[in-house]
């Protein structure tokens, strides 16, 4: 499905799939063909098993746009959880979590994926000690997934949009870029999306279409994730700042809450088409 210049796609998480005929079966409900691929279920299994999936998912004509890996031990319950124990940043996690990383990027290959978006963690102040390890942690990560000619993919909301702009202006590497969730800028309370989207304009390499609305505490509490087109991200000015930078890549719906996510996929889809192709 194509509006506007973009494909658009559903993240294969979102639809808790159980397998890929599963995921298959409900992206044709939805009439999408274009998916950002979770991959951590296909790494757990055995090689026979892995190559029945993803034959299951190539016979039927599913095009990916991106790959994404999440990190067994990453607690999302609070923000000050997942602060601890997201991504790159505990020590205890790091080599486990590059080395899950790596066979992610030989699996996205393999895939013919050329990015794989991932939570990096949440980036200290540039003043602190720890900064120049998250550098170098990325950096490390990045030159892993360059032999792989894959772009590493930072998801935002943990940082406001300057902050994460200085980190990656810092980066020694040049093959990360943004994948850019507005609604995550309201879940974490991390600052407007809108102004967010124009300050990481020429960063940003993917789209996760979600809306959220923010908490009576940002930045404390979790915002709470809601349909896309019923919460505080602006639809047309959403859009039309996404249209400024220059995007013209797949506009990507996630939906991570609720217990009607084939319908709240639709509903965001006519969403975005109603903006873009009007009433």
């Amino acid at each position: 499905m194509n509006i506007g210049e973009h494909d658009i796609g559903v993240c294969s998480w979102s639809l808790a799939p159980k397998n890929m005929s599963d995921l298959v079966a409900m992206m044709k409900r939805t009439e999408l063909s274009h998916s950002q691929l979770g991959l951590a279920g296909l790494l757990a299994m055995d090689d026979a098993s892995r190559d029945s999936e993803i034959r299951i998912l190539t016979d039927a004509g599913i095009q990916l746009t991106a790959g994404m890996i999440g990190f067994s031990g990453e607690d999302y319950s609070t923000i000050a959880s997942i602060k601890q124990t997201g991504g790159y940043v505990p020590d205890e996690h790091w080599e486990t979590r590059r080395d899950t990383t790596g066979r992610a990027a030989l699996l996205s290959k393999s895939l013919s994926i050329k990015m794989l978006s991932t939570h990096i963690g949440f980036v200290p102040p540039s003043s602190d000690e720890r900064y120049k390890v998250m550098l170098e942690r990325v950096c490390q990560i990045a030159a892993t997934l360059l032999k792989q000619n894959l772009d590493l993919l930072m998801e935002t909301g943990q940082e406001s949009a300057s902050e994460l702009l200085q980190f990656l202006n810092d980066l020694r590497c040049r093959n990360v870029f943004v994948n850019f969730d507005p609604a995550n800028m309201i879940l974490y309370g991390a600052g407007d999306p809108i102004e967010a989207m124009q300050i990481l304009g020429r960063h940003i390499r993917h789209i996760h279409v979600k809306d959220a609305i923010a908490s009576d505490q940002p930045g404390v509490v979790w915002g709470k994730e809601v349909p896309f087109g019923t919460g505080e991200v602006p639809v047309d000015d959403f859009l039309a700042a996404l249209h400024s930078t220059g995007y013209k890549g797949p506009l990507v719906i996630e939906r991570e809450a609720g217990k009607t996510r084939i319908e709240d996929v639709k509903f965001a889809i006519e969403t975005i088409r109603r903006s873009i192709d009007g009433p």
